[in-house]
């Protein structure tokens, strides 16, 4: 059975709004055409894409999500043909879903975002922050566009770019005695409390960095968001291991910290971009490349803690 572009448009945006009602009311067409649409569709892959709730609320399942993603392409290619000689910028439309396993993402994100979404465009932008799994599961299942995660453990079937490489550094209040180095050991941070960031992969990789260390490392807490293991840190609740930073040395309680460098040789977590690169979207091509801009200028400089040079 062929499936029409207007088909494929009732549904995707049925599935954007999560509503068959609010979705017939955005494209001025009766709500049963839109259910309609969604019942052709679902009889044409032989599929269940959707789950109705009460009060007309819909939400898509593993397959919905895929299928939508794949709709989205098509009706973004046609639009464009439709829109050839327009400015590429403002033929941007959709919407575009970014899952993240990146700690500081807030600290650059937005900025990666403006930097090619129009303000008057048509683009809604979904972020969800997750683990470096859930991640990748996301992609894998359509339910992500793009992904921010840390590579070291990436499946086999997933498509990446390396963004950046970011080098551990030490976390210390302001006014401990070492934040006065210009870099710290292992072997001096091993003898202070720490307070891990407890992290799938995270907490593995810190917990490796201190093999080999003839001290007994000290846990003073365990947290599971970096801006509470910066909290910690700079109320002297003890040092911290971290990769990235965000722009600001103030803390969410309103203290300061520093970075330090590690002058031990540490491998690195790399940040990494992953996104089907067999097909992509011009809407997720355009956040790929921007990304890719951001972190080969000025981003790395800003959120990372490099040693210095000698």
């Amino acid at each position: 059975m062929a499936i029409s572009l207007k088909a494929m448009d009732y549904f995707t945006t049925a599935l954007r709004h999560g509503n068959i009602a609010k979705a017939a009311t955005e494209l001025n067409i009766a709500a049963s055409a839109v259910s309609a649409a969604i019942d052709q569709i679902e009889t044409a892959f032989d599929l269940t894409l959707i789950t109705r709730q009460r009060s007309r609320g819909i939400e898509a399942t593993a397959s919905g999500r895929l299928l939508a993603q794949k709709f989205e392409a098509l009706l973004e290619d046609y639009r464009s043909v439709l829109s050839e000689g327009a400015d590429l910028k403002a033929a941007l439309k959709g919407t575009l879903r970014i899952g993240y396993y990146a700690p500081i993402a807030p600290a650059f994100l937005p900025s990666i975002l403006s930097s090619f979404v129009p303000e008057d465009s048509q683009v809604m932008l979904h972020l969800e922050e997750c683990d470096n799994d859930g991640a990748q599961e996301g992609l894998l299942n359509g339910r992500y566009d793009a992904i921010l995660f840390v590579s070291e453990d990436v499946r086999p079937t997933i498509d990446f770019d390396v963004l950046v490489e970011a080098p551990a550094y030490c976390l210390l209040p302001k006014s401990h005695r070492l934040a006065k180095e210009s870099s710290v050991t292992m072997a001096q941070i091993a003898g202070e409390p720490l307070v891990v960031l407890n992290r799938p992969v995270a907490a593995s990789y810190y917990q490796s960095l201190f093999d080999g260390q003839s001290k007994e490392i000290s846990i003073a807490a365990y947290a599971n968001s970096t801006e509470m293991v910066r909290s910690l840190v700079s109320a002297g609740h003890g040092c911290a291991v971290l990769n990235m930073q965000p722009l600001t040395s103030t803390s969410y309680s309103g203290a300061k910290v520093v970075g330090l460098p590690i002058s031990d040789p540490l491998p690195p977590l790399t940040l990494a971009i992953g996104y089907d690169k067999s097909r992509p979207r011009r809407l997720v091509q355009h956040f790929v490349d921007a990304c890719r801009a951001h972190f080969s200028h000025a981003g790395p400089q800003r959120c990372l803690v490099e040693k210095h040079q000698a």
